[in-house]
């Protein structure tokens, strides 16, 4: 008599805050190579209360899910998550630690994206021109930022990256859409990034799924 196989498990669940930061998530993963990892297998959820469900609530919510995947991640904004006052590191390592308690010990990490998930976009790539439908346009995507004062040309980047993401939108008409957010995540170069949060990401898929020369000790 065959013994039955239990259904495989997966590596990876990740919990986020919309359906922008669904698909950013799921845009990056979806190129193993440039984050230096090997493909994973994963799904994600986007938790009913946002940002704040995300920061009190993902440890309810992963609970049930601590024998079904090898690792949980858990992102969401600092900016609207109700505790901005905090620093995003110790909001983070709160998450981490509840996950902790609820079964998924060394297993569980969190990212708060500050000020918000936006921040990425900006880079000097010409892709977020094209992403963002200012591709061949004059002024440029970052002249026109400039002059209607939404980045400075000493910032390197907009203080305040989503409203000026949603400005350059409208500017050419075109719908803010998760679909946007792929865009940017499957064609933006991912070198010789800075934003704390998303140095803390990719350390925390190198340590769980990088190759053997890129795992931390």
């Amino acid at each position: 008599m065959n013994a039955r196989l239990e259904p495989a498990r997966k590596d990876l669940v990740v919990l986020v805050a919309d359906r922008n930061m669904e698909a950013v998530i799921a845009g990056l993963l979806e190129r193993p190579q440039a984050l230096n990892i090997h493909p994973v297998t994963f799904d994600i959820f986007v938790h009913p209360r946002r940002d704040p469900g995300c920061l009190t609530g993902a440890s309810d919510f992963l609970q049930p899910f601590s024998g079904v995947y090898h690792y949980a991640l858990v992102l969401f904004d600092h900016q609207g998550c109700g505790r901005e006052r905090s620093a995003p590191e110790v909001l983070a390592d709160e998450v981490t630690a509840r996950l902790d308690g609820v079964g998924w010990r060394n297993r569980a990490g969190a990212v708060v994206l500050a000020p918000e998930l936006e921040v990425w976009a900006w880079t000097g790539s010409s892709h977020v021109a094209r992403c963002l439908g200012w591709a061949d346009r004059k002024p440029s995507l970052r002249e026109w930022l400039a002059e209607a004062g939404y980045w400075q040309y000493e910032d390197p980047k907009p203080p305040q990256p989503k409203p000026a993401l949603e400005a350059a939108l409208r500017q050419v008409r075109k719908p803010r859409s998760s679909a946007i957010y792929g865009d940017l995540a499957r064609s933006v170069s991912l070198k010789d990034r800075t934003e704390p949060a998303f140095l803390r990401l990719i350390a925390t898929l190198q340590k769980w799924f990088g190759e053997p020369a890129t795992r931390n000790p």
